[in-house]
């Protein structure tokens, strides 16, 4: 009797430790896929909350991505705001560069600011392209 009430136990923590495990495995959802889910999630919380007009526009937001979106044109657009992205912090950069030539520390104080939040944006358009 003593051997089966660790057996039991050993068992009944198995089977019920088996979904949670399920789920740490499950693969990240990307692409089109994503963005579904993430209004679906938007839409649950506008529900909770009692929020009609916002549900309304997410589940037009939902019926569109639903109708019109694919993968490669997602892709494409996310690679197209990186591109922009690039391109904004070379600005700035150029910006900070000219202003650090007239010894303007006002100016290079602000540039540097903009600079840095262009990196963030430029960061955060990186870390989308994966998605």
């Amino acid at each position: 009797m003593k051997f089966l009430a660790p057996l039991a136990l050993l068992t009944i923590t198995s089977v019920l430790s088996t979904p949670l495990l399920a789920a740490e495995t499950a693969p990240q959802l990307t692409g089109c896929a994503a963005k579904r889910q993430a209004i679906s999630l938007q839409i649950e919380q506008a529900k909770a909350h009692g929020n009609s007009e916002q549900q309304a526009g997410l589940e037009k937001a939902l019926s569109e991505v639903t109708a019109h979106c694919t993968d490669a044109s997602l892709k494409k657009e996310r690679e197209n705001k990186v591109l922009d992205a690039k391109h904004e912090v070379s600005r700035r950069q150029a910006d900070l560069d000219k202003a650090m030539k007239k010894g303007d520390s006002e100016k290079i104080n602000k540039r540097k600011d903009k600079l840095a939040e262009s990196r963030k944006e430029l960061q955060e358009a990186l870390d989308d392209l994966d998605k």
